[in-house]
């Protein structure tokens, strides 16, 4: 049903998410100190990939390294708008902000859904295709992907956030989000939504559906192939190796799938599902890429002893 005022509206106010006054303080330190590790956390694992000769030559970290500069990426443009909401003023974001956060957001996050995918396949040519494997996945060839992630990624954003805001917005300007996102933004248009929640829909689901599948695929032949591994030490490293990949995944799509692939819903868990891909993940994949993956953890250690070496110098 369309409104009648045509005014545009200039700015939205973010309404967070809700929670007992009481615990204003605690929330208030507690995403600040997530939003604080999960820069550190991502840049460390950056700058290992770039410092370390043996990891930046190998595809599987190029992925990991451009995993940790979206991964700051998607929490700089979600969780400081977040913890401002955990104060006592009301501070809104203007209607450009709001396009530029939902534009971001979808880049970012949907080049993260290639990104997996492509993980996904360069652990499948590792693991399943070993001697084909350097004629695979060599350098150029994992650049010329992670290219057309971002260009992909660029492409999807830039499709939902036209779509979203050609509609006029003329009042109320209340988003019931703690960030501006599609399903939130929408139930503020003063036009017929539904073309745009049937685009969206069609859109996310096959961006969602398609990489998800071809993850599916590939760990189903993944596993297969470990399972074939002769000895105990061989079998272990492979799971190891995928099994953060596949932790990773799992924290994300999930929440991604329960908020954009329902029937059109104002649930209260939308809140809560949307603070995985854009506060927890970010924050836990350096922790769960680390503390799984043996390589990393020998680079860090070389990284330190380097650094002790030229102190003592």
């Amino acid at each position: 049903m369309e409104r009648t005022n045509s005014t545009q509206l200039a700015e939205f106010i973010l309404t967070g998410i809700p929670y007992p006054p009481r615990l204003r303080t605690f929330l208030f330190s507690f995403f600040l100190v997530i939003y604080i590790l999960t820069q550190m956390g991502n840049l460390l694992i950056f700058l290992t990939v770039c410092i370390d000769a043996q990891l930046h030559a190998r595809p599987m970290y190029i992925f990991l390294g451009v995993l940790s500069i979206i991964d700051m990426g998607i929490s700089s443009i979600i969780v400081p708008r977040l913890i401002l909401n955990f104060t006592a003023e009301i501070k809104p974001i203007s209607f450009g902000g709001c396009v530029a956060q939902l534009y971001f957001y979808h880049f970012l996050g949907s080049t993260q859904c290639f990104l997996y995918t492509l993980m996904a396949y360069d652990r499948y040519l590792a693991i399943c295709r070993p001697l084909h494997y350097p004629v695979l996945m060599t350098l150029k060839i994992c650049s010329l992907m992670v290219t057309g992630a971002w260009v992909a990624g660029s492409i999807h954003g830039a499709i939902q956030a036209t779509l979203t805001f050609r509609l006029p917005y003329c009042g109320p300007n209340q988003v019931d989000y703690f960030f501006c996102d599609i399903p939130a933004v929408l139930r503020l248009a003063c036009a017929d939504t539904a073309i745009n929640e049937m685009v969206t829909f069609v859109d996310i689901g096959v961006v969602v559906a398609s990489c998800f599948s071809l993850i599916l695929l590939s760990y189903i032949h993944i596993i297969r192939a470990i399972l074939n591994i002769r000895t105990a030490d061989g079998r272990r490293r492979a799971f190891s190796t995928c099994g953060a990949h596949v932790t990773v995944v799992t924290i994300y799509y999930v929440p991604c799938a329960f908020i954009y692939l329902r029937p059109k819903a104002n649930s209260p868990l939308d809140g809560a599902a949307a603070l995985f891909p854009t506060a927890i993940t970010p924050f836990l994949n350096p922790l769960i890429y680390t503390l799984r993956n043996q390589e990393v953890k020998l680079a860090l250690k070389r990284m330190a002893g380097d650094q002790r070496g030229i102190s003592k110098n």
